[in-house]
């Protein structure tokens, strides 16, 4: 049986952190990017991510920072990964000796097999539903066929998944890992522990189909 990888994102709190962590999230995600609202102070991650178990991940979200943006973060944070949502290059996201996700918006298949031949070093290629000027969290799925087949292993698939879509997801993608934030959530960057349990169920039922 393939075991779908799940993360929860955009994590402000400490009872959210943990709850997702006692169900079964495999990585929790930090928003350190201002604009958005699920953003999280460098203090509040901080705290969070040293009170997580040390088997559960921690990713950094960042949007077109600049370097010292993320070495702050990285200096204060406790993060296991990073995860780039902009235009950063490769060369920028090899720059903190952490392993990173690169983040795509699935605008079309030439622009997602482009992005995961650019960032070749990258240990996970996450796709996101692709909305103009919105560098992800939007809410919105994408159509799945445009993931190329070869590529479906290193895939983290994202955008506008839930309880109620994601076991038709695991089963059409077979990705290596789901991201959800939004589908988990009473409010923005407030999460409802009951939806991360039902999310986190049907993540398991789908892998025992395939």
């Amino acid at each position: 049986m393939t075991r779908t990888r799940i993360k929860i994102c955009g994590i402000t709190r400490k009872q959210d952190a943990f709850k997702a962590a006692e169900l079964g999230a495999d990585a929790l995600g930090f928003v350190f990017y201002e604009k958005s609202p699920r953003y999280v102070s460098i203090k509040a991650a901080a705290e969070i991510c040293e009170s997580v178990s040390p088997f559960v991940t921690k990713v950094g979200l960042f949007v077109n920072a600049s370097e010292n943006e993320v070495r702050r973060v990285i200096d204060s944070v406790q993060l296991d990964l990073l995860q780039f949502h902009g235009d950063e290059l490769p060369e920028y996201c090899q720059k903190f000796n952490l392993p990173y996700i690169k983040a795509i918006r699935a605008k079309d298949r030439e622009s997602i097999q482009s992005a995961i031949k650019s960032h070749a070093n990258a240990i996970g290629i996450l796709v996101d539903s692709y909305v103009p000027g919105i560098p992800g969290g939007t809410g919105n799925t994408f159509d799945w066929s445009l993931i190329p087949e070869k590529d479906k292993s290193k895939v983290i698939l994202a955008g506008g998944l839930n309880a109620e879509n994601i076991s038709e997801a695991i089963t059409t993608v077979k990705p290596y890992a789901v991201d959800v934030s939004g589908g988990v959530e009473q409010s923005k960057g407030i999460k409802d522990h009951e939806k991360i349990f039902q999310f986190i169920k049907e993540v398991a039922s789908a892998d025992k189909i395939y």
